[in-house]
């Protein structure tokens, strides 16, 4: 025992001698070791979990008014955030370069300032929410809304989860960037880092969250739960499901092809960013096509000399046809009336008569038994898929509000509908005709796309597209035999139409729009068609 108060060291032992077989083995286990490969850098070291952040949009500037006020430009359209402290405007100018989404959850007043100007840029879909790696400030990819109310929610997910990837999401370019789309989707998803990619090729099939976590730069749960909040994942019950059709969401959606849901909800406004409308985006790289097509070389045939005489050229219906005009503006003082529209609604859109039929199947024994129905316009395999919705703003003996027309029992049927909703239909329709006020009435035709779906495989919402087109018609024919105006309005919103009817846009949405109302009076004559030589 050392004496106290005096360090010693233990004298080290001598060390065994190995024999040379020995000496040959160890010399074999280090070379086993210098030849084996190093570990993968991200089994090295285990990669930092994204961070969710919020900011402002590219095209959005944020600025500081001489008012006092914030404000968003967009496109030279300038929009008031309000008066909030100098503290939360400090913050609120910050979502140039982001603030992360979980410090807007602050009970203090200038968290709920900040909170309150980040909803309102939320709600006209001015911002997007980039996943990051902050200690490498390494974007892993970006959410842009399509939504005007998008709003992040990451779903809870555990490690023995399965998911899948949805039958209707893709992947494109877009420019010199990848995303990933569904049309079921309120965002979609700018992808930076390729690791997702790699992820998505293999939840093609069913896939445990545990087992994409042990994935070479696995890009977090937090992005797995945002994908599933936007239904481009989903969840089955274990490895073993497919994931098919049926487990993905009602069956409706389960008759959907992707081509005709990808159409449906790219076609429209309301759950899309893209731009809408007469945008001339062409303009400076492709001349106008003319309006009338160059004609073929060779021999012509003049149809004019086979008329017949001037007096029996223009029957009754094409005279109707010639009269038919769009009409945009209409007589607010003299409003269509309530018998008027009961006439209209006769003419153009009643059922005529209705009846059975079993279906005949190959092996010649009947299937279901089917129903029909006869109306004023055609329609693929008579399906007559088509609804008509009233929006109701200025008639005669009809109270405004929005209503369903039963084309069976010819009835209005009012539907709930908040006073903001139905202004927004109304307005919406005004704004895509370039029209001075608003229609006195609006129909909103709508597709039952299960009555056509059903039977019709890649053809569904070609269709349906169709029959709206010779319903439109129709209501023009209508309206010109009445002596009223109507104009067909060339898109719809038709995430406005789900909320204001609580219909899924899958289920039953708007795919036409047609406006109705009495045309101004003038002493004008119509213009003369021109004569052709």
């Amino acid at each position: 025992m050392a004496k106290r108060g005096r360090v010693t060291k233990a004298r080290p032992r001598a060390a065994p001698k190995r024999t040379a077989k020995a000496n040959r083995r160890a010399s074999n286990r280090t070379a086993v070791k210098a030849r084996a490969p190093a570990p993968p850098a991200a089994a090295q070291q285990r990669l930092a979990t994204p961070v969710l952040s919020v900011r402002a949009s590219p095209r959005v500037t944020l600025e500081n008014w001489s008012n006092g006020h914030l404000g968003a430009v967009v496109d030279f359209y300038r929009f008031d955030l309000g008066q909030p402290s100098e503290g939360a405007k400090k913050r609120v100018l910050a979502l140039k370069d982001g603030i992360r989404l979980a410090a807007l959850g602050g009970r203090a007043a200038a968290d709920q300032e900040v909170a309150r100007v980040v909803r309102l840029l939320a709600r006209k879909g001015l911002l997007e929410y980039p996943l990051t790696r902050m200690a490498a400030r390494a974007e892993v990819a970006i959410i842009e809304p399509q939504m005007a109310d998008y709003w992040p929610h990451v779903a809870k997910l555990a490690n023995t989860d399965t998911l899948v990837l949805s039958r209707f999401a893709y992947l494109r370019r877009r420019s010199s960037e990848m995303v990933l789309e569904s049309p079921r989707a309120g965002a979609l998803i700018r992808i930076i880092d390729p690791a997702i990619a790699t992820m998505l090729t293999m939840l093609a099939t069913p896939q445990t969250v545990g087992t994409l976590r042990k994935l070479a730069g696995f890009p977090g749960t937090e992005l797995l739960g945002l994908l599933v909040d936007c239904a481009i994942l989903f969840k089955v019950d274990g490895p073993g499901d497919d994931g098919r059709r049926s487990r993905e969401g009602d069956e409706t959606l389960v008759m959907w092809d992707f081509h005709d849901l990808l159409f449906h909800a790219r076609s429209a406004e309301g759950r899309q960013a893209n731009l809408v409308g007469g945008a001339y985006p062409h303009l400076d790289s492709i001349a106008p096509p003319p309006a009338i097509r160059p004609s073929w070389p060779g021999e012509r045939i003049d149809l004019k000399a086979a008329l017949p005489a001037p007096s029996e050229t223009v029957s009754p219906a094409a005279r109707l046809f010639r009269d038919r005009v769009s009409v945009r503006d209409y007589d607010n003082q003299n409003p269509v009336t309530l018998a008027e529209l009961s006439l209209f609604l006769d003419g153009a859109a009643r059922v005529l008569s209705r009846w059975e039929s079993p279906l005949d199947l190959e092996d010649g024994s009947d299937g279901p038994m089917l129903d029909y129905t006869r109306r004023p316009y055609p329609t693929g395999g008579s399906a007559y898929e088509l609804e008509l919705y009233v929006t109701v703003a200025n008639c005669a003996g009809l109270a405004s509000g929005l209503y369903h027309y039963d084309a069976g029992a010819h009835t209005l049927t009012r539907i709930p509908a908040k006073p903001e909703q139905l202004s927004a239909m109304l307005d919406f329709a005004q704004f895509a005709m370039g029209a001075d006020g608003r229609p006195q009435i609006l129909l909103t035709v709508t597709s039952r796309f299960a009555r056509l779906a059903w039977k019709y495989s890649s053809i569904a919402y070609a269709l349906t597209l169709k029959d709206v087109g010779a319903l439109l018609q129709t209501l023009y024919l209508m309206a010109a035999d009445m002596g009223l105006g109507g104009c067909a309005v060339g898109t719809s919103d038709i995430d406005l139409f789900e909320k204001t009817t609580g219909l899924p846009f899958h289920v039953e949405g708007p795919v036409g729009q047609f406006t109705l109302g009495r045309p101004i009076a003038t002493d004008e004559a119509p213009d003369a068609l021109p004569t052709q030589t």
